[in-house]
């Protein structure tokens, strides 16, 4: 199992946005709701849009580009213009490190 720091508890606020974090050159999206975080990759699957940069409405990130949304647990689209989901991450937490095992075969929960 590989360990990839993603970024620190305090750098994701709770609220209607979204935080785009680039580690070794890949760009994920950071996501609070509650007590939890959750980590997908940033490029929407639709476009050029990026999640880090996306609206949060519930669950859901909105696409900044086309509006399209994505299940933020589960990286599934939920508003068309989206059909294809997003690769998510079990987030593990270490203090408060986030952190992702890049190795994680591809699944949508």
């Amino acid at each position: 199992m590989g360990r990839l720091t993603i970024c620190r508890t305090d750098e994701v606020e709770e609220g209607e946005f979204a935080t785009r974090v680039v580690v070794e050159n890949t760009a994920y999206a950071v996501y609070r709701l509650g007590d939890r975080y959750y980590v997908s990759i940033d490029l929407c699957s639709h476009g050029p849009g990026s999640l880090g940069e996306g609206l949060i409405i519930g669950d859901e990130i909105e696409c900044p580009f086309h509006q399209g949304r994505f299940h933020i647990p589960t990286g599934k689209p939920t508003l068309p213009p989206c059909t294809d989901p997003v690769q998510v991450w079990t987030v593990h937490l270490d203090g408060d490190e986030i952190w992702i095992d890049p190795d994680e075969p591809p699944s949508h929960r």
